[in-house]
C-alpha cells in the first residue's frame, strides 16, 4: 500500500511538472510586466520555531501577465543585486528583488545549439555559474545531460555524462554548484529506489563537465523522504542545499527543508552528511520552491533567496520569492 501511495503521488507531481509547459513560438527579449506582492507572514515566535538561524527579511508573490513567466527551478544572484531565474521551458527572467536597484525585468530566451521542441528539450531544473567568465552550467533532467553557456545565455557545449546515464526521466540533476576550485557539484532529486530515503546518487566533476564528463561518484545524505531540488555554496565552502516533498497532489501541497553540508567533506564512494537548519511547513507561504541563492553581505551576513516553480498553473501554484538572511558563524559544520 505505501509502494502504491508513493507511486501514484510521484505520477501526479510527473504529470503536473513535465505535461505543463507550452511549446516556444515567439521571439525573445520580452520586457514583461511584473508585479511584486508582498506576503502575510506569521508572528516572529512562529517564524524562529520553523526557520531556525535564518531571519525573514520577507516573503512575495510574482505575478505577471506575460505567459513566459512561470515554472522557475533555479536561479543566479548577480553582482548589481538583480536574480536571473532558469524556468522549465528554456526561458529565463532578470529582475531586481525588493531592496535592489530598480530595473527593468527582462524575460529571454536561451539560445540551445539543436533545440529541441518539448519539455525534455528545454526543461532547466539546476545552474552553475562562473562570475569570472560570466558562464552557466544547467542541468537538463529531461535528457540527463549538461548544457554549457555563455554570457549571452548561447550555449557553447553540451555533455551526457555517464554518471547520470540511468538518473531518470523527470528525477535528473535538479542541484548543482560550481566550487572555487573549478569543480562541480551535481545531487540527483530523488533517492534511486523507494526503500531508500536519505540517500541521493550525486556526482563531483574535476572541471567544467563538458571538458571533464568522467565525474566521482558519491551520495549524498539528506532528510527522510525529502527530494534535492537546488544548492547554493557560501564563502566558506559549505553549501545550503534545499529539500522539498510533495505532501498532497490534490490539489498540490508541499513542505521544504533547508540543509547545510560542507564541501570539503566529499569523498568518492562515501556518503556526503548534511544537518537540517530550516523548516518550510504550511504555516509559512510555501509552494513548490526549487531555486535558491546565497549572497554575502558587507556585514557578513548572508542573504539567501528562494523562489518557487509554479508549473504553469497561475491558479493551483504560485510563483513565491524568499528573502532570508543568516550570519554564517551560527551555522554547524555537518560531521
Amino acid at each position: 500500500m505505501r509502494r502504491s501511495i508513493a507511486f501514484l503521488t510521484f505520477a501526479a507531481l510527473m504529470w503536473a511538472t513535465w505535461g505543463r509547459s507550452p511549446v516556444d513560438k515567439r521571439p525573445s527579449g520580452n520586457f514583461p510586466d511584473l508585479a511584486i506582492v508582498p506576503e502575510a507572514l506569521p508572528p516572529g515566535p512562529v517564524l524562529a520555531r520553523y526557520l531556525g538561524p535564518f531571519r525573514m527579511e520577507g516573503a512575495w508573490q510574482i505575478k505577471s501577465s506575460n505567459a513566459w513567466v512561470f515554472g522557475y527551478s533555479a536561479m543566479v544572484a548577480h553582482t548589481d543585486g538583480r536574480l536571473l531565474a532558469f524556468n522549465d521551458s528554456g526561458h529565463t527572467l532578470m529582475f531586481s528583488p525588493p531592496g535592489a536597484k530598480p530595473s527593468k525585468a527582462r524575460e529571454k530566451r536561451i539560445r540551445f545549439k539543436d533545440p529541441i521542441h518539448t519539455k525534455a528539450g528545454r526543461d532547466v531544473e539546476s545552474v552553475a555559474y562562473d562570475p569570472a567568465n560570466r558562464r552557466y552550467w544547467l542541468g537538463m533532467e529531461g535528457l540527463n545531460v549538461v548544457t554549457r553557456l555563455s554570457a549571452n545565455l548561447k550555449e557553447t557545449g553540451r555533455v551526457a555524462p555517464a554518471g547520470m546515464a540511468h538518473w531518470g526521466l523527470n528525477t535528473g540533476a535538479e542541484a548543482m554548484t560550481r566550487l572555487p576550485d573549478g569543480r562541480f557539484i551535481a545531487i540527483r532529486e530523488v533517492p534511486p529506489s523507494l526503500g531508500e530515503a536519505r540517500l541521493h546518487d550525486a556526482l563531483l566533476f574535476s572541471g567544467d563537465p563538458v571538458q571533464h564528463p568522467d565525474a566521482a561518484r558519491f551520495q549524498f545524505d539528506g532528510p527522510d523522504n525529502f527530494s534535492a531540488v537546488d544548492m547554493a555554496l557560501l564563502p566558506d565552502g559549505r553549501a545550503l542545499i534545499l529539500m522539498r516533498r510533495l505532501l498532497w497532489p490534490m490539489p498540490l501541497r508541499f513542505a521544504g527543508r533547508i540543509v547545510i553540508a560542507d564541501t570539503a567533506r566529499i569523498r568518492p564512494g562515501k556518503v556526503w552528511p548534511s544537518a537540517t537548519l530550516a523548516s518550510l511547513a504550511s504555516v509559512l507561504p510555501v509552494d513548490n520552491f526549487e531555486a535558491i541563492a546565497a549572497v554575502p553581505q558587507p556585514d557578513g551576513r548572508i542573504t539567501v533567496w528562494l523562489m518557487s516553480d509554479d508549473n504553469a498553473m497561475r491558479v493551483l501554484q504560485r510563483t513565491l520569492l524568499w528573502k532570508l538572511s543568516v550570519d554564517p558563524a551560527k551555522l554547524p559544520w555537518p560531521r
